[in-house]
């Protein structure tokens, strides 16, 4: 009995140990983009679709979500940037959640760093802005931040993935 026990613990370690040394199957990357002459970056991992339902399936509607696969997700900025027309960032790192809706998602700024992407302490929000949605014609396999200029001449940060293009305007603040 005592040799059973002490065989199936042995397993049970060599298999953790095994597990814990996997690669990760999303890719961990960091994105920097120019805004304004300053630098603002994301730092995040990138799952991919692989054939699942993205939207209100494995990101179910009407509950937080921090986009981004293992360590939080990080945007870092040089200097102080407004999101939409109402909510500054200060300059630092800042963890980024979403709250996805069908009819109107929002995005999170939270002061929190360094905790696993399934943690999420609304207290420590820094605050909150509506996000815009574009439908994209040809869905995208991997999670993609951004920074890209608009037609009218200002600049949008953007989280793309799937079939579905979230966005709002950035600058940099006053």
């Amino acid at each position: 009995m005592i040799r059973r026990v002490c065989v199936t613990s042995a397993l049970i370690l060599t298999s953790w140990g095994v597990a814990a040394q996997r690669p990760r199957v999303s890719p961990h990357e960091v994105h920097e983009f120019t805004l304004d002459g300053s630098t603002v970056s994301f730092d995040y991992g990138r799952p991919s679709k692989r054939g699942r339902d993205i939207w209100g399936a494995l990101v179910p509607w009407g509950r937080w979500w921090m986009p981004g696969a293992d360590e939080a997700t990080i945007l870092t900025t040089a200097v102080p940037v407004l999101l939409g027309d109402s909510l500054t960032v200060p300059p630092g790192r800042h963890t980024i959640y979403m709250l996805p809706d069908r009819r109107s998602s929002t995005l999170i700024i939270n002061k929190e760093v360094g905790q696993f992407h399934t943690r999420y302490n609304p207290r420590l929000d820094l605050g909150r802005v509506a996000l815009n949605l574009r439908m994209l014609s040809e869905p995208l396999e991997q999670l993609t931040f951004a920074v890209e200029p608009r037609a009218d001449g200002q600049s949008a940060l953007t989280l793309q993935w799937d079939d579905r293009e979230y966005w709002v305007a950035i600058q940099r603040s006053n």
